[in-house]
């Protein structure tokens, strides 16, 4: 006599770290996290020894595969097994793509981190382009594990909001304290025993009684806390147009390779090549660094017929 074989129990602990995985937004990346600590009974503050009893205590393979990404990272000589900045503590204002790649760098030097961030949400759905070596570095943090779609084939762009999820799962698997809905209003400096501080709103936020000897505003080029000065590096500036065309599905519109608005920069070749079979290109408009791309009748017709693109860089 055959008898049906139950389904093994799903391990709750399993369960809650698929959904933080998956989790779409700032808020329930938050929430699932809180649950998976309290499944496995871990102290997300107790950043010294929280990655490691987390790897003990979640014994899933998706997990460990998660681990070997983070402990090869982790691994490298510059690290120094997270020695060379264990004697510091880190407020990281702003968390964005860059305040959360800078506290998971904090940490992985063995630093105390913690990020305040105004917004409760991830909103930005700007697209941005990964440079090659910034794509290597992400996929070296897992980003692959959280967000399958990362780089895959010749996609070498990704969201600001997708970025910041990679990120911000990633900094709290590490140990960074990351708290939403905490606005920066000012430094408070030392005084008696009490060390740096940060005043912040709402006032009674535990974060407020954080002290720490490194400060670290990423908040954006035109925040700029009081007291420090503000010098802006970059390279020229460019104003571009995008012209947008209504996807007909057809056979010809599948061939054209996807580009992004700065391509000519490291695209070269490709813009030669469509110099040469369109004859894209300097415009005598007068106007310096304008360049002029468009697409003939021999050209791309079935995607944009005749449409001029003009893009203004200053120099």
């Amino acid at each position: 006599m055959l008898t049906e074989r139950k389904p093994e129990p799903v391990n709750p602990s399993h369960a809650v770290f698929d959904l933080f995985i998956q989790a779409q937004s700032c808020k329930d990346v938050k929430h699932h996290f809180v649950e998976l600590c309290s499944e496995l009974d871990i102290n997300p503050k107790d950043f010294r020894t929280f990655y490691t009893k987390l790897k003990e205590r979640l014994n899933y393979w998706k997990a460990k595969a998660l681990w070997t990404k983070l402990d090869k990272r982790a691994s490298h000589e510059d690290y120094q097994q997270g020695k060379v900045c264990s004697k510091n503590k880190c407020l990281v204002l702003g968390a964005g793509p860059c305040g959360l790649r800078t506290a998971i760098e904090l940490t992985l030097l063995g630093a105390q981190v913690v990020v305040v961030e105004k917004r409760e949400d991830f909103s930005r759905n700007n697209v941005l382009h990964l440079w090659p070596f910034t794509i290597y570095d992400l996929r070296g943090l897992g980003a692959k594990k959280f967000y399958g779609k990362f780089c895959s084939g010749s996609l070498d762009h990704i969201s600001i909001r997708q970025l910041q999820l990679i990120l911000l799962k990633v900094s709290l698997l590490l140990g960074v304290e990351v708290h939403t809905g905490v606005e920066y209003q000012g430094l408070i400096e030392p005084s008696g025993e009490n060390g740096w501080m940060a005043k912040l709103q709402p006032r009674s936020h535990p974060a407020a009684a954080f002290q720490f000897d490194v400060f670290i505003s990423a908040g954006g080029g035109r925040f700029v806390p009081d007291g420090f000065k503000h010098k802006e590096l970059r390279g020229k500036l460019a104003i571009g147009i995008t012209a947008n065309f209504i996807n007909g599905n057809t056979a010809a519109e599948a061939q054209v390779a996807e580009i992004s608005g700065v391509a000519r920069i490291y695209n070269q070749k490709f813009f030669q090549e469509l110099l040469t079979e369109t004859a894209a290109g300097s415009c005598k408009c007068g106007s310096r660094g304008f360049v002029s791309l468009f697409c003939s009748e021999s050209c791309w017709r079935a995607r944009c017929g005749r449409v001029r693109l003009h893009l203004h860089a200053s120099c």
